[in-house]
């Protein structure tokens, strides 16, 4: 297998601009990226060094589209009920927020565009994802990759309203999850910092709400 390009090596600085890219360029994939990052995902730790994953590489046109149309089909309940209403929210965040609603709404209604979509499929969750957990770890290995290979991704499971259906369309036995979904492809904006809180704000040390003086 040929190695792929590292567009970004420094480890931080993957860290600091891997950000979900929820718009994406239907431009293909080189199978060699794919195999890349499926590498870097097998690479977390899981409990007992198990391994209880598998991974689903999805590329026809046909089941993308059908997809698709269940997964934008939960995402306008999602809003409809009024999921993600910035309402109250600092005005920073506020504006995060409303950007995040949008690029999630975006792909919502091009997911059948992106060249590859992968399902992180839980051997170990029986219906109960924390304890097929491990699996998050390994999703989180593969995104960090492909930011380091200029990829865009993104981790949503709003496809989990239409489980069953999907388990039918790509032949997944139901005693597997499909613990996330992730579009992976070229991003049409640019990677760099989202909004996040300091640290500071979001971390107590020895009792609950006691910061460092």
């Amino acid at each position: 297998m040929p190695e792929p390009d590292i567009v970004e090596h420094d480890f931080f600085e993957v860290i600091g601009t891997q950000r979900a890219m929820r718009r994406l360029k239907p431009d293909p994939v080189p199978e060699e990226h794919i195999k890349k990052i499926l590498w870097a995902a097998t690479r977390a730790p899981s409990g007992g060094n198990r391994q209880g994953w598998r991974w689903l590489v999805v590329t026809d046109a046909e089941s993308k589209k059908k997809i698709q149309e269940w997964y934008n089909e939960g995402w306008s309940k999602m809003i409809a009920s009024g999921y993600g209403a910035g309402a109250g929210l600092p005005e920073e965040e506020r504006l995060s927020n409303e950007r995040v609603m949008k690029s999630a709404t975006y792909l919502s209604e091009h997911m059948h565009e992106v060249p590859v979509l992968i399902f992180a499929c839980s051997l170990t969750g029986n219906g109960d994802i924390t304890s097929g957990s491990s699996i998050y770890p390994a999703v989180q290995n593969l995104m960090l990759a492909a930011r380091a290979l200029g990829l865009g991704t993104a981790l949503t499971t709003v496809h989990r309203g239409r489980q069953k259906e999907i388990r039918e369309l790509l032949g997944i036995p139901e005693s597997v999850e499909t613990a996330a979904l992730i579009p992976v492809g070229w991003p049409k904006g640019k990677f760099g910092s989202g909004f996040r809180k300091p640290v500071e704000d979001v971390t107590y040390w020895e009792k609950w709400g006691a910061k460092k003086g």
